[in-house]
């Protein structure tokens, strides 16, 4: 694999001021979602400062909408040179480390105050580098908002989504999240969505408001109960190997566009879902279902209990770190 990896990055660097001819090295950004979330958003910002840095050295070209690939394919791009960055759900790297099923847990991360205390200490550092056996570095952590439940049928209690069945990422924590209620949950990728949705292939999903309203999830679901149940968590990710033989000066300049990228993204990522919530309201197609304290503790009662199936595969400290970042008991 490593062998495969180095010659994607011969490749990849062939043209870049590294090597002879110091021609411009271009990077390819791919992501799934639309230019108007905050990761699309965040793309885009670290487009703009490599651009302003580094000039006729390294230019970025962005691929949102999964235009060059979904994120379910985007590690191997990686590794074989067909991207460069890509910035997918935390929930599609189980496979590499179960340590971030810690981002999928229901009711853990209260706010995204909470999310980055924990990104930012310790632990979030160690995650950051939790891929690295895998030839993949991780740059910054970028949210995108809490997720809602949106389904074709009013979702006030957990019984309410008994049976019914929702699309998730590939998740073994989200699997068993469902499970908890009683309901199917459907992997699916996300391109695949609205169609399923609209298809009547499953019943409802989960998402925030910027991906409900930037994919139109909201026409073809007539209900979105307000659960703030979790957290879509991304991260910038690269190659190893080819993020290694950029000269120090330029990888320095990256990774810091990189982390303002990732910061200016957080920023406005409140706004932003906020915004789409109105948005979606003011559209008529979908009612949004605000829980009483009551309803809203049945759901925690219920999903809570996934925790303890997985503090073992994510680890103890971090499972008490993210609990100590939010004040959850």
């Amino acid at each position: 694999m490593r062998s495969l990896i180095s010659a994607a990055v011969a490749a990849a660097l062939a043209l870049s001021p590294a090597a002879a001819g110091a021609a411009e090295t271009v990077i390819k950004f791919s992501h799934v979602v639309a230019e108007n979330t905050p990761k699309g958003k965040a793309a885009q910002r670290f487009k703009e400062l490599v651009a302003q840095r580094l000039a006729g050295t390294v230019r970025v070209d962005i691929f949102p909408n999964a235009k060059l690939m979904d994120d379910e394919n985007v590690v191997e791009g990686l590794r074989q040179g067909s991207v460069q960055i890509a910035a997918p759900s935390l929930s599609l790297l189980e496979p590499y480390s179960k340590a971030y099923q810690v981002f999928d847990l229901p009711f853990l991360f209260g706010s995204t105050e909470a999310l980055d205390r924990f990104q930012k200490g310790p632990a979030g550092g160690q995650l950051l580098g939790a891929m690295r056996g895998a030839g993949i570095e991780g740059l910054c952590f970028i949210h995108n908002g809490m997720k809602q439940l949106s389904a074709d049928t009013p979702l006030r209690v957990p019984g309410d989504a008994r049976d019914r069945k929702f699309r998730i990422q590939p998740s073994s924590v989200l699997v068993a999240q469902f499970e908890a209620l009683g309901a199917v949950p459907v992997k699916a990728p996300f391109t695949k969505v609205f169609h399923m949705l609209q298809a009547k292939a499953v019943d409802g999903q989960e998402n925030t408001w910027s991906n409900i309203y930037s994919q139109r999830f909201y026409e073809v679901q007539p209900y979105i109960t307000e659960t703030n149940h979790g957290s879509l968590e991304y991260v910038f990710i690269v190659a190893s190997d080819f993020w290694s033989q950029f000269p120090e000066g330029v990888r320095s300049d990256l990774t810091s566009a990189a982390n303002e990228a990732c910061a200016y993204g957080n920023s406005i990522a409140a706004e932003l879902n906020a915004a789409a919530r109105q948005k979606i309201i003011a559209s008529g197609y979908s009612q949004v279902i605000q829980l009483t304290p009551e309803q809203r503790g049945r759901w925690v009662e219920v999903m809570k209990p996934v925790w303890a199936k997985f503090e073992s595969d994510i680890g103890k400290p971090i499972l008490e770190a993210a609990i100590a970042a939010n004040g959850a008991s």
